[in-house]
């Protein structure tokens, strides 16, 4: 066990530490998983109101002038931890690393910081190996990457059996629409699914509705960065009012909704849960059906 006082800022981060042994002494509020972790001190708030829906939620990040996640300065002082985990990747997501840094550089804590700058799922993998060297955690990250390696082998050795590559497109927000990157393109190619627009590793970014279209994905998947699948649900007229919309070849009948808050947009061990739920709605002749928390088709409206 190490005798370190760790604190995380990004629920992937707490779920790689737990996959690791390792209890966070401090969280942000939206750790959530495992689920003790929710009995941690909270280290993180959010600045903004995130209740509303695509468009609201967008305008509140666009004119969060002081940043969209404020530090708890006194319950760092208090927790005083020895490592801090953040990260680098995206300042909507997660706590920037140079406010951390800079926040850190301001009280008397001696904290390292160990950040995390996942683009692909080898930087995941990565990161597990170097969070276990850095809290004496090695053997148990050797053998977590080994696992979840083992479970990448074994998508690739089913996927082999497929007939065709369908055009996937996956959006990590609905208004505006923004199509998924970093991991995600991966990840389709790995279930089996030739990604489009986005490419492997690139950041995620808007995209004009036109350029959707053009590429005419025969799966659309929906898992909006922070939205649960019932909150998807919610707001999924954002996108299927769109003109033309309906003559995309993936609608009506192979559009999902995938729960982007706990799966798609957490680079952690559970990636592995989002690349099984992928290769299922692109190729659902060959693996399980996922869990219905996880993974809905997107039912066509009645008229």
């Amino acid at each position: 066990m190490t005798d370190q006082t760790v604190v995380s800022l990004l629920p992937s981060a707490t779920e790689t530490l737990c996959a690791l042994g390792i209890e966070p002494a401090g969280v942000t509020h939206e750790c959530d998983y495992p689920p003790r972790v929710a009995d941690a001190p909270t280290v993180v708030h959010s600045t903004i109101d995130t209740d509303g829906d695509s468009a609201a939620v967008d305008d509140a990040v666009q004119d969060a002038d002081g940043g969209v996640y404020e530090l708890d300065r006194d319950r760092l002082r208090e927790i005083d931890p020895d490592v801090i985990v953040t990260q680098g990747i995206c300042d909507v997501c997660a706590v920037d690393e140079t406010v951390v840094r800079e926040t850190v550089a301001e009280l008397p804590i001696d904290a390292e910081l160990v950040a995390t700058h996942p683009h692909t799922l080898a930087d995941v993998f990565d990161d597990i190996k170097r969070l276990g060297a850095a809290l004496g955690r090695e053997a148990r990250a050797a053998e977590l990457r080994a696992e979840l390696e083992d479970r990448v082998a074994a998508v690739q050795e089913t996927v082999a059996a497929a007939d065709d590559r369908p055009r996937v497109a996956v959006l990590d927000w609905l208004d505006p629409v923004m199509v998924a990157g970093h991991w995600a393109p991966e990840l389709v190619e790995i279930a089996g699914g030739e990604p489009v627009i986005a490419e492997p590793s690139e950041r995620s970014g808007p995209i004009r509705f036109d350029r959707l279209r053009e590429a005419d994905p025969e799966v659309v998947v929906a898992a909006p960065c922070g939205f649960a699948v019932d909150r998807t649900l919610a707001d999924a007229d954002a996108l299927t009012d769109r003109p033309g919309f309906d003559d995309l070849a993936a609608a009506p009948d192979r559009v999902y909704v995938v729960d982007g808050n706990h799966y798609l947009n957490r680079p952690g061990p559970r990636l592995l849960d989002t690349l099984a739920y992928l290769a299922a709605v692109i190729h659902p002749d060959l693996f399980p059906e996922p869990p219905a928390e996880a993974v809905r088709r997107l039912e066509p409206a009645v008229a």
